[in-house]
C-alpha cells in the first residue's frame, strides 16, 4: 500500500498558520512571530524572543514545537511539517 499525506478536510493555509501563530503566542508570551504557507499543509516560521536567550537552538526549537504539537499530531493533523524554523534573540 503507498503512502499518502493527507490534509485536513477543508484545511486552509491562512487560517492554520493564523492557529500555528496563536498558538506559539500563548506559549512564548511577547515573541515576535511570522508563520508563512510554503505549500499545501507545510509551513515556515520565524520567532523573536527574549525567552530564547541563553538556549541552545535545540532547547529554543523544542519551546517552539512544543507549542504547536497539537497541530501536528492526530489522524489528520493540520500541519504535515515545518520546512523552516527560525528562532531568534532580539
Amino acid at each position: 500500500m503507498a503512502l499518502q499525506i493527507l490534509n485536513a478536510p477543508g484545511s486552509n493555509p491562512r487560517e492554520i498558520a493564523r492557529q500555528i501563530h496563536e498558538a506559539i503566542a500563548a506559549a512564548i508570551p511577547s515573541a515576535e512571530i511570522d508563520v508563512e504557507a510554503t505549500s499545501g499543509s507545510h509551513f515556515a516560521i520565524r520567532v523573536t524572543s527574549a525567552a530564547f536567550e541563553g538556549k541552545t537552538r535545540v532547547a529554543q526549537h523544542q519551546l517552539v514545537y512544543g507549542a504547536i504539537t497539537p497541530l501536528m499530531t492526530g489522524e489528520q493533523p493540520p500541519v504535515h511539517a515545518i520546512d523552516r524554523l527560525d528562532c531568534l534573540v532580539p
